[in-house]
């Protein structure tokens, strides 16, 4: 199963909103298939793990009615955009499944199980349960908590100001390593959500510019006011756009829970980040401090020193990257 699971993790940043899914298929003690889930819309890892045997094997029906199928979450077994992988185990010929974890998703959550046991296939589950979990962390977190994982992104100076207040233009206030670090952080998240006066002061792109393929995050801006869409943010990706005049971010963050989004990175600045600590729906804090001040015409990012501590956040890591400190602030539960 641990196999599976490094199998699975090949799809972290392709598979995405959906879950990542790793399956290996045993003979003997031999692994005869193997397969993950490679792109959102494509094959499971159960069924590119049953066409590798065909693929390899003149053999494969026999070989796989004396197979074990390792598969790191419970078997989906519902129409979506492919057809259940239950009914491609059962017509397979195998008998024995072992799962990770069952699926949270209700649409799935149990079914795939039952299923299985009815047509007589001996199923065990939970194993690596917490692995499969862990590198599911949003996918998990939406379907129990009923709306996507929220997490804050802050780059401060040393005196913990966002912006200089006097000038035009845009202040950058981390080094080229922080801000290549970001760009991986926002591939793993589902969406990026901005406001207007972001959008307005530095016309950021806000997409993840990585080397490798990532289903790009869904942009979200939330503004009071209508933005042209000259703006870079607008550019080679869909916006959602809520109007912040009528609606509230608890009504806002509501919406998108019954989407597919699991995970929301805020990129935003200070009063913004404000409005959403004071929801009480921020999940995480990373925050990026660089070893310089801006000093009196700096736009703080909170009233108080601590802020985050007062408010309910506790340090869960600190690193470096190059000159600034990476540091994760994590709700307390």
């Amino acid at each position: 199963m641990e196999f599976a699971v490094a199998l699975a993790a090949k799809g972290k940043f392709t598979a995405k909103p959906n879950p990542v899914v790793g399956c290996v298929i045993v003979n003997n003690n031999e692994i005869v298939g193997q397969g993950y889930h490679q792109n959102y819309g494509g094959n499971h890892a159960e069924i590119n793990a049953i066409n590798s045997v065909y693929k390899k094997y003149k053999k494969a029906k026999d070989i796989l009615k004396e197979s074990t199928l390792f598969c790191t979450l419970e078997p989906c077994n519902h129409d979506g955009k492919t057809p259940p992988c239950t009914n491609a185990i059962i017509q397979s010929g195998i008998k024995n499944i072992i799962i990770g974890a069952i699926d949270p998703n209700p649409k799935v959550s149990g079914t795939g199980i039952n299923k299985l046991i009815q047509h007589g296939l001996q199923v065990q589950s939970g194993v690596c349960e917490s692995l499969v979990e862990d590198q599911n962390k949003f996918f998990f977190f939406r379907h129990r908590k009923k709306r996507p994982f929220i997490t804050l992104k802050i780059a401060a100076s040393k005196d913990g100001k966002a912006f200089l207040q006097n000038s035009d233009e845009r202040t950058i206030i981390t080094s080229p390593e922080a801000r290549a670090d970001v760009q991986l952080i926002r591939a793993e998240y589902d969406s990026i959500l901005t406001g207007g006066n972001t959008l307005r002061k530095d016309n950021p792109k806000m997409n993840a510019r990585v080397e490798f393929n990532v289903n790009q995050p869904q942009k979200i801006l939330l503004s009071t006011e209508i933005h042209s869409k000259k703006y870079e943010f607008f550019k080679n990706n869909d916006v959602l756009i809520f109007n912040g005049k009528n609606v509230s971010i608890n009504s806002i963050i509501k919406k998108l829970s019954a989407s597919e989004i699991n995970s929301i990175l805020v990129e935003a600045g200070p009063k913004l980040v404000n409005a959403f600590l004071k929801t009480s729906l921020v999940d995480q804090v990373i925050y990026f401090e660089a070893p310089h001040n801006l000093g009196s015409h700096g736009m703080p990012w909170f009233d108080t020193d601590n802020y985050l501590e007062l408010n309910g956040f506790q340090r869960s890591s600190s690193s470096r990257i190059g000159p600034d400190k990476k540091i994760i602030f994590s709700k307390n539960d």
